[in-house]
């Protein structure tokens, strides 16, 4: 019981910084327009693929992940 505990605690810490980033996100003016982004404008068409700012997500979530992960001694 104790381990489902914790997860719930993580999960929603999670959920938390997730939707405080969501609030956030319009005030960071480069969030989305990293270089490496990928934009395509057609005449009746527009594609917006954020590559770099994915790569750079992935990163930040997989070091918190695995902090959480060492204290949780896993």
């Amino acid at each position: 019981m104790k381990t489902l505990a914790v997860l719930l605690l993580v999960t929603g810490g999670l959920l938390i910084a997730g939707g405080l980033l969501l609030l956030v996100m319009d005030k960071i003016p480069w969030f989305g327009n990293l270089p490496g982004d990928i934009h395509y404008r057609g005449r009746n068409f527009s594609f917006h693929f954020p590559l770099m700012t994915g790569l750079i997500i992935s990163i930040i979530l997989t070091v918190i992940i695995n902090i959480i992960m060492r204290f949780l001694g896993k």
